[in-house]
């Protein structure tokens, strides 16, 4: 039996290493090459720990004219560093954008698909979608580089016959654009200097493809409606801009009273001054999401809550850490139900690492299994997270119906039981007055 446990043991530790240098390996990745808004947010925190790390090193060796010119170096170097992610990022914008290209192209020629009355799927072509797939290869023999003067002729004369369907505007510059550059390629004209009038001819041919009079299929796939009128709905102003924008534009928090900043606005303020990054929460209220929806028991409070919101449960509530055995790598960490019989909440769940709440998810009576001490002091953190949460106004009115208020003596020492005698940079919860457990 020993024998067998050590070989466990040994695989788990195996195992943990192989995940964890698999973790390692991608966030290197995202960082050497950023792509996504979370790949930045990823390179803006490493940026911000060694701006903090320098700083604390100079205010540690040096004192004077010196620190101040230590100080001013630092931030000159800060200042090259951000120049070079935002040149990563107008690359990164580029690339991203071709990708949103070619998926709106593909999401226009798809076909109809359903499933069928005996159980497979079925695929069917309309004739909007026949529509759509010719002006996607259109499109896409529009982008080819390196092809002779004839087979760039012949993309041309097909592109002419295929907007010369319809009178209009826009049709009408692109058949002129098209006659230009078929008359500077007879005359020999280099390829670099047609660069500038071949991207304008692709960005019109586009425009006509996101136009629903042309391509019908891209009616189901534009942001901007077809009728104006109904742009003037759910228009709020950002205070952060002073522009006035639609409501998509917009990221409220779970506790917001009002519409604040918009994302851009947010997102400058971020990359200026708080430079977090979520992704190791955003993964973590995934896991629990998911973990909710095998209950199938109508779960509703983890839908509601954001990376913030999990972020200030994990670090203020629970102090980063186990419970059981104070583990502090985040990633080892998951949030699950106290009492599996009840949906998870703020106020029903415990911080673990993902051994503890698989062998904790087997509990059937928690309370008994861990003793009074330890239940106690759960259900302490359980009371800071209700009156945290209960500010939302969404899991107030939640509360209000469908829970009844928790009076529980708190322990003498409370400050000590929710931040293991650790001092906390977070905000500080407003704790209740303090009474002698009995």
């Amino acid at each position: 039996s020993s024998g067998i446990n050590a070989e466990y043991g040994k695989k788990e530790e195996e195992r943990k290493r192989k995940e964890k240098e698999k973790r390692l390996k991608v966030e290197y990745q995202r960082r050497m090459q950023p792509l996504t808004k979370e790949d930045f947010d990823l390179v803006y925190h490493a940026l911000e720990l060694w701006r903090r790390e320098e700083i604390e090193n100079i205010n540690a060796t040096k004192s004077g004219p010196e620190r101040k010119a230590a100080l001013a170096g630092l931030m000159d170097e800060e200042t090259q560093l951000i120049a070079s992610i935002q040149r990563h990022k107008l690359v990164a914008k580029q690339e991203m954008g071709k990708k949103a290209k070619r998926k709106f192209l593909e999401k226009c020629a798809a076909p109809k698909e359903w499933i069928g009355f005996d159980g497979m799927p079925t695929k069917m072509d309309t004739p909007y979608t026949m529509r759509a797939k010719d002006l996607k290869m259109t499109y896409e023999s529009l982008e080819k580089r390196y092809l002779t003067r004839e087979e760039r002729l012949d993309i041309l004369l097909q592109l002419k016959l295929t907007v010369k369907e319809h009178d209009c505007k826009l049709t009408k510059d692109i058949v002129e654009l098209i006659d230009r550059e078929a008359d500077l390629l007879m005359r020999g004209t280099k390829e670099k200097n047609l660069e500038g009038l071949r991207q304008r001819i692709s960005s019109l041919f586009l425009q006509y493809i996101k136009t629903p009079l042309f391509n019908a299929e891209a009616a189901n796939l534009l942001r901007v409606p077809e009728d104006p009128s109904s742009l003037r709905k759910n228009i709020y102003y950002c205070r952060g801009c002073g522009n006035y924008l639609p409501s998509t534009d917009f990221e409220l928090t779970t506790n917001a009273r009002s519409i604040g900043r918009c994302r851009k606005c947010k997102n400058l303020d971020s990359e200026g001054r708080l430079r977090e990054d979520f992704s190791r929460y955003r993964s973590l209220l995934q896991s629990i999401r998911s973990a909710e929806e095998a209950y199938n028991d109508g779960s509703k409070i983890i839908f509601l809550l954001t990376e913030a919101d999990l972020r200030y449960l994990a670090e203020n509530i629970w102090g980063a850490q186990s419970v059981l055995s104070q583990w502090e790598d985040t990633y080892d960490l998951t949030l699950v139900r106290w009492n599996r019989r009840q949906e998870w909440s703020p106020w029903n769940c415990v911080l673990l690492t993902n051994e503890e709440a698989r062998a904790h998810s087997k509990l059937t009576k928690p309370e008994e299994a861990y003793g009074p001490v330890f239940t106690q002091k759960i259900k302490y953190r359980h009371i800071l997270g209700k009156q945290y949460f209960s500010s939302m106004p969404k899991l107030a009115d939640y509360m209000s119906k469908n829970l009844t208020s928790i009076n529980m003596p708190l322990p003498s020492n409370a400050e000590k039981v929710m931040y293991g005698g650790r001092k906390k940079e977070a905000e500080k919860v407003s704790l209740p007055p303090l009474t002698e457990a009995k």
